[in-house]
């Protein structure tokens, strides 16, 4: 196969799609890239571009693949369980009410996690679950509350009998953790983040972006919290120097907004 155009490409998805792929670690990108466009039968990137132009469902299927989308409830359940407990006893403790992000959610296993953990301790929200990801098909089916049973291995027992109702192979939400949930289209290199959060849990995201891209995206969550709220990270997403961002460690992959 002759060199792919890595640049043509980057800018034709930037322009056409609003999607800045420069923000990721390339060499991961690309073999992604390369692999789903050998799945189309094009033989270049300007080739595939014509192909996504013209072919919704080509579209999506780019759309989808390339966007990372691995999650499931209570991921790392020893995290989960530290970060409940300072839910409850710190964070209810200094505000009334509590405004919470989910960034990058995927299907949307981690903010109903989210919601059961707020529904069953009884802390009062201020405003909905805000839960975004970049993938429009993945939110879509986030909606649905919908979920097979492999997806539940980390569900409790109580959770799972209070919360869920089998239909068939599937597990469906009820509706009240359901509507407790906005999800909404964005993106974390190019969009603008919510103010005045004194929650943001995004987790296994960053680990794809550059450094640098890396390294903003939490100097502007830092700015989106107010004083003393959390930002949750995944158990790989370990931030080193977390001063520098406004932000201390509280504890394992959680931080606290000092200033």
């Amino acid at each position: 196969m002759s060199t792919l155009n890595y640049d043509f490409f980057y800018d034709w998805v930037q322009t056409h799609l609003n999607i800045r792929l420069g923000a990721y670690k390339e060499k991961q990108l690309n073999r992604r890239i390369q692999t789903i466009m050998r799945q189309s039968g094009a033989a270049s990137l300007e080739e595939y571009s014509d192909l996504i132009y013209g072919d919704e469902g080509i579209k999506k299927q780019f759309l989808d693949y390339i966007t990372i989308n691995v999650t499931e409830f209570f991921r790392n359940k020893d995290l989960f369980e530290t970060f409940e407990e300072l839910l409850i006893t710190d964070l209810s403790m200094k505000f009334d009410k509590i405004s919470i992000w989910s960034a990058a959610c995927s299907i949307g296993a981690e903010p109903y996690s989210l919601a059961m953990i707020i529904d069953r301790n009884n802390l009062p929200l201020k405003q909905n679950i805000l839960a975004t990801d970049i993938d429009e098909t993945i939110l879509q089916r986030a909606k649905t509350g919908t979920f097979k049973e492999s997806e539940l291995k980390n569900v409790s027992l109580f959770d799972r009998t209070h919360y869920f109702n089998k239909e068939a192979d599937r597990y469906v939400l009820n509706a009240h953790i359901r509507d407790m949930v906005d999800f909404k289209k964005h993106d974390l290199v190019l969009d603008e983040f919510r103010p005045n959060l004194h929650v943001i849990v995004c987790r296994n995201v960053t680990i794809y972006f550059k450094n640098e891209v890396k390294e903003d995206i939490y100097r502007r969550m830092s700015r989106a919290l107010v004083k003393g709220g959390l930002l949750f990270t995944g158990a790989t997403e370990t931030i080193y120097q977390p001063e520098q961002f406004g932000l201390k460690k509280v504890s394992s992959f959680i931080y606290e907004k000092m200033s």
